[in-house]
Parts: structure tokens; sequence; C-alpha cells
């Protein structure tokens, strides 16, 4: 039994074993997940001349804890409700909103949190959750890539030097945070969890 929960997402302990509940439970959990994406999306911490994004950490814990299929499936439905013009977004409807909005200047960074919680809901399959030095990488390449994913659009629109200057530089060291904090917060909760 022990080996069996030590391979599963969080989330899976408290899923019913009645299929049709299991199902509906986990439907609730990602609309559950994406109100939490977006109420993250909406929280503003001012950092000089841009905003501290928290997103990024709602996806890294979201992910974490429901694992690849889940948390891929929370961030997609996500995605698809700003798509459709849900005021989700950071800055939404302020900057405008749906498909435009997501073309805009943060169009990359929003298919970098897909990628994201993808290499963040692997790792939690296999168990990397438990631990905050084995999970910490995976957190990290996770904020890695939202980065790397905004850079390359933004570099686009607006060149490599100012993306990097407007669109890197300043979330580096925030990330490197967030990436930190989100790998604690799973095992802390497994811990919880085992008790």
């Amino acid at each position: 039994m022990a080996t069996a929960i030590s391979v599963r997402p969080l989330i899976s302990g408290v899923l019913p074993d009645n299929r049709a509940a299991r199902l509906l439970t986990q439907f609730g959990l990602v609309v559950a997940g994406t109100l939490l994406l977006t109420l993250a999306a909406k929280a503003k911490v001012v950092l000089g001349p841009v905003d501290l994004y928290l997103g990024n950490l709602a996806v890294l814990v979201i992910a974490g804890a429901f694992g690849l299929r889940l948390g891929l499936a929370t961030v997609l439905l996500y995605m698809a409700e700003g798509a459709m013009g849900f005021p989700v977004f950071q800055s939404t409807p302020e900057k405008g909103i749906g498909l435009a909005y997501m073309m805009g200047t943060t169009g990359g960074y929003l298919a970098g949190l897909v990628l994201a919680a993808a290499i963040v809901g692997w790792a939690a399959d296999r168990g990397f959750d438990r631990s905050v030095l084995k999970l910490f990488p995976f957190h990290l390449a996770g904020a890695a890539v939202v980065l790397a994913c905004g850079f390359a659009w933004l570099a686009v629109l607006m060149g490599p030097d100012k993306a990097w200057q407007f669109g890197v530089a300043p979330f580096l060291l925030p990330d490197l945070v967030k990436a930190g904090l989100a790998a604690t917060v799973l095992p802390a909760a497994w811990a919880l969890y085992r008790r």
C-alpha cells in the first residue's frame, strides 16, 4: 500500500473510490483550481515598473498537488476560460480579453504556464513531491520555462534586449523565491496527510 501511494500525487489520497464520484470530484477540483489561478493572477504585488505575478506560483502548487493529468487539465481549462473572454488573467479586462489579450505581451508566459504544469505534474506523479530537494529542481525548471517562453514571445514583439530588460531580468529572483516556496508547500502537505 505504501508503494502505491508513494507514486501518486497528493490529491489522489482524498479522491473517492467510486468512479462517478471520483470523476465529479476531479471536475470540481479542476474548476476550483481555475478559480485559484484567477485569484492568484488578480493579486497585485507591485515590484518597481512591473507587477509580481502570482499565477505561476499557483500553477506550480496546483500541478504538484494534482499531478500531470489534473494539473494540466486545470491550466488548460483556465486558458480556455481566458480565450473565451472571461477576465481570468492579470490585467483583464482593463488591457483586453480573450485571444487578443493572449496574443499580447503575456502570450509567451501563458504558454509557459502550460509547460510548467506538465513538468511539475510529471514530477509529482513520480513521487518527487515528497521532498523539497527532489521537487525544487522541477519547480525551478517550470519557472524557467515560463520565463523562457515569455522571453521568446517578447523578443518577437519588442526585440531581445527589451524582452530581457522588462520581461525576464526583473523576475529572476522573485521566480526563484516562488519556486522555492512552492517546493516547500507540497512536502509539508504530505507530512500533514501522513499524520
